[in-house]
């Protein structure tokens, strides 16, 4: 019976025998028992749940750890409600990095840096290169001239140069492992200038294939041992299907300006490079792919556009991203109209000149930018050209003339073709004509103050412009996204706002020929005796202005009433025709304080930096 019992106890304190973890709880939990309790004492277990919780805590901790350790592999493509939460999202700030080495870059791609110049990373480039290195599939957004191009082009060396290492992989003819497709040939040699000066240190090769060019040249560099390949889509295609590129070994893709790709019609192009890879990365065993997606804007149609294409690719954005540039000045100068719109840019580009600043004058279309051409050829000032119409070398020729430092070329007058992609040092933007939505008014001013430098922004803005131009200057002054802001959006947003207070002001317009101002967020509106709902009903004069043989006699009724409807308003300063002809340079000194009330500029730094018609 004692036998019994003794080997029952032993077969009790056998089976209650505490595991590893589970001692090191009890010894915790007899570290904080008072001091007070007799050795003796066995503490009670700790409860079911709390072991519960604390292998789970050690599993988390345990696959955080594997997940960002650098010794593993990257995961390769990322799924988005996986790697979502990895990354920060769109309106969350982003700690910024005091140095490159940091986000993991390597001492050859430092070393690059250093020529360069860089020691501190941008917000895009640490939101971005760790992104790239973990092999993540990723869509950069950030404004134009914030490093976005080293933001792929680092960690995608340091990539190359580590399969090197650990997979053996190595040069080979006609076999890149990164292709970089560019919408332009000019952003096409802007990357390729970048990757040459990081290859002089990470010991890597690229070349250059782009339309405008001759083939044979691009042959040859293709022929020969290349990592990477920087072009635009026709011409790699063309190299495709000639036999000089092939996909096998490629394994990192980016899409430069992948908002502008999809926009001017490279879709197409893109998926007939993207079907073969996407072929090869669906058979069991193949590494797949990595894509990079760089952009400055992204409208909602081309988001969900990559997000088909692209399935599970992660957003990443700062919190600069289709917003103005915080070191840029924004102005407004509003036309009247009544003005020449060529000496009203004269007034704005010459000072700008004498200070010996680098301006850019942009156009809506072909014409327009020959019109501003000629005016200021014809008044000594020297331009160079940038639009469809110049061929690709003499855009090449003259944005080169635009850049150097010492040229007689300060002055570039172009279209949205130069809006996008080009690294130029612009001290001050000029739109002689305002664009007609915020994506292209973001690309424009995009072209000064990169990398943190300080520029100008200058806009002249009609009457047809002003309701656009308006809600751009709210939505700067509260530092807000300018995305889906279009010249139709903001026209029936208008209508619909000016049909409700005519529904409300109608009752109280009577039929006098006086004109009444209503004040609408402090502008006002000019109402003419067009807005009566209720005209007076005289049959007299509706058979008059019926009857084809009495209105000729009826032209001195008619005349004042013609003259009425455009009575300028009260607060207005008429001038003299005889002071607006076209050669009216010789009154130049004074012409901006005549014409005070028509270059009323509006600056966005919560003050206004000239005359306006109205003082509120």
């Amino acid at each position: 019976m004692a036998m019994a019992g003794a080997a029952a106890t032993g077969r009790f304190l056998l089976l209650s025998r505490p595991s590893p973890l589970r001692l090191r709880l009890l010894r915790a939990a007899l570290s904080t028992t008072a001091p007070t309790l007799a050795p003796t004492t066995t503490p009670a277990p700790p409860p079911r749940h709390e072991l519960l919780l604390e292998r789970l805590r050690l599993r988390h901790l345990k696959d955080a750890s594997s997940a960002g350790s650098p010794n593993l592999p990257p995961r390769g493509k990322a799924r988005g409600g996986e790697r979502a939460s990895q990354h920060p999202q769109q309106g969350k700030r982003v700690e910024a990095a005091e140095s490159f080495e940091e986000l993991g870059l390597g001492e050859e791609v430092m070393a690059a840096l250093g020529e360069m110049g860089i020691s501190k990373p941008t917000e895009i480039q640490c939101v971005g290169v760790p992104a790239v290195l973990d092999g993540t599939s990723v869509v950069l957004g950030s404004h134009t001239g914030s490093g976005k191009t080293l933001a792929y082009l680092l960690p995608l060396v340091q990539l190359l140069r580590r399969d090197e290492a650990m997979l053996g992989m190595s040069m080979k003819p006609r076999r890149p492992r990164a292709v970089v497709l560019c919408p332009t040939r000019e952003l096409t040699e802007q990357v390729y200038r970048v990757a040459k000066s990081i290859s002089h240190h990470a010991r890597f090769r690229s070349t250059m294939v782009s339309g405008g060019t001759r083939l044979r040249p691009q042959e040859d560099s293709l022929n020969m041992p290349v990592d990477m390949v920087v072009g635009t889509p026709g011409r790699v295609l063309d190299h495709i299907k000639d036999g000089n590129m092939v996909y096998g070994d490629i394994k990192y893709l980016v899409l430069d300006e992948a908002d502008t790709m999809f926009d001017q019609g490279f879709g197409p192009d893109i998926r007939k490079f993207l079907t073969p890879l996407k072929n090869r990365a669906s058979k069991p065993g193949d590494q797949g792919f990595q894509t990079v997606l760089v952009t400055a804007t992204m409208t909602k149609a081309v988001q969900k556009l990559i997000d088909e294409e692209f399935e599970g690719i992660v957003h990443l954005r700062t919190s600069t991203f289709q917003k103005r540039v915080a070191t840029a000045r924004h102005d407004f100068i509003k036309l009247t109209g009544a003005e020449n719109k060529l000496e009203a840019l004269l007034q704005v580009l010459e000072p700008s000149l004498a200070k010996g600043n680098k301006v850019m004058v942009f156009c809506n279309t072909l014409n327009s930018s020959r019109a501003v051409d000629h005016f200021l050829t014809e008044n000594q000032i020297s331009t160079v050209n940038y639009h469809g119409e110049v061929p690709a070398e003499e855009r090449v020729e003259n944005l080169n003339k635009f850049r150097k430092e010492e040229g007689d070329c300060p002055t570039l007058v172009c279209t949205d073709l130069a809006a996008r992609g080009l690294d130029l040092d612009v001290d001050h933007v000029i739109m002689f004509d305002f664009p007609s939505n915020s994506i292209d008014y973001l690309h424009r001013t995009g072209r000064t103050a990169r990398m943190g430098a300080k520029g100008k922004v200058t806009s002249l803005v009609a009457k047809k412009d002003v309701a656009l131009a308006t809600r751009i200057e709210e939505a700067i002054k509260k530092n807000e996204s300018l995305e889906a802001l279009t010249t139709n959006n903001v026209r029936r947003a208008n209508n619909t706002q000016s049909a409700s207070i005519k529904g409300r002001t109608s009752r109280s317009v009577k039929t006098s020929s006086a004109l009444k101002v209503v004040n609408q967020k402090g502008r006002r509106v000019v109402l003419t005796s067009k807005t009566s709902r209720t005209p007076p009903k005289d049959t007299t004069s509706t058979r008059r202005r019926s009857s084809p043989k009495i209105q000729p006699k009826a032209t001195k009724s008619t005349a004042p009433r013609k003259a009425k409807v455009v009575k300028p308003a009260k607060n207005s300063v008429k001038v003299p025709k005889s002071k607006a002809k076209p050669d009216g340079r010789k009154a130049k000194g004074d012409i901006l304080n005549k014409l005070g009330t028509k270059l009323s500029v509006v600056g966005f730094r919560g003050r206004s930096s000239g005359k306006s018609v109205q003082s509120s």
